[in-house]
């Protein structure tokens, strides 16, 4: 076991970990790699990561939705949709090896982030027409299939939600509102799960879970001030990070 040390550095990543995910998503590529550095077992590694994560989406949530830019008849009608998939993506670990799908989700991520990079005026502008029929049909099975890839694999599952929510016509800003709510729920589900198997090292979890919260409050807040523009730089380098630890890892 790690001894107290491993926090002088495991804060401020925590902390950029928040910053980041609260923008674009993809703040698990920050702290999973990091709780691995500490020596942690993996088990320990995935609660923990959880226990601080919703510290984070929590955070952030809070800022976006006190501002308005989370769309709450539509995210309330997702967050069950969400945990149902992300509860039969969980099972489906045991029986499909997710290595194998790595390699083809970080194609996938990296097509995304180029879509969305290409198209200049794609996310800037809020054309979100309302609870359309349209918006349910894209929204609803979307909104299952990122759930079963956040209990299957994880990495990213932000960044999709984000991309998902641009599609129906929100700003970045609100998309990113809106996805983290969504992620907040998914984490808490998760952790509720996690919390049973007693694998949580809650003594860097908590400290760790508090940075990121701080960090999450900050990028909020820089998100909203600053503009879909920024939030779209950031969402570009997100891409990168989350490809590279798909393909890498």
């Amino acid at each position: 076991m790690p001894g107290p040390e491993v926090l002088l550095y495991g804060l401020p990543l925590a902390f950029l970990a928040g910053f980041i995910d609260a923008v674009a998503g993809g703040g698990g590529t920050i702290t999973l790699p990091t709780l691995f550095f500490m020596g942690l077992s993996p088990a320990q590694v995935v609660a923990t990561n959880k226990l601080l994560a919703i510290f984070g989406s929590g955070s952030a949530t809070v800022q976006y939705w006190r501002k308005g830019h989370v769309d709450r008849p539509l995210v309330l009608r997702l967050i069950p949709l969400a945990l149902l998939g992300s509860a039969v993506g969980a099972s489906l670990v045991r029986f499909v090896n997710p290595d194998a799908f790595r390699t083809l989700v970080g194609v996938v991520i990296l097509g995304v982030g180029a879509l969305v990079l290409a198209n200049k005026s794609f996310g800037l502008e809020d054309r979100y027409p309302g609870l359309t029929a349209r918006t349910l049909a894209l929204a609803l099975p979307g909104t299952f299939i990122i759930g079963m890839y956040d209990g299957f694999l994880g990495p990213g599952t932000g960044t999709f939600a984000m991309f998902l929510f641009a599609l129906a016509g929100f700003n970045l800003v609100r998309a990113s509102g809106n996805a983290r709510t969504l992620n907040f729920a998914t984490n808490l589900g998760a952790f509720l799960f996690f919390l049973i198997g007693g694998q949580m090292v809650w003594w860097i979890g908590l400290p760790m879970g508090l940075a990121n919260a701080l960090g999450a409050a900050l990028g909020a807040r820089m998100a909203m001030l600053r503009g879909s523009a920024f939030v779209k730089w950031m969402y570009g380098l997100i891409v990168l990070l989350v490809s590279a630890r798909l393909f890498l890892s």
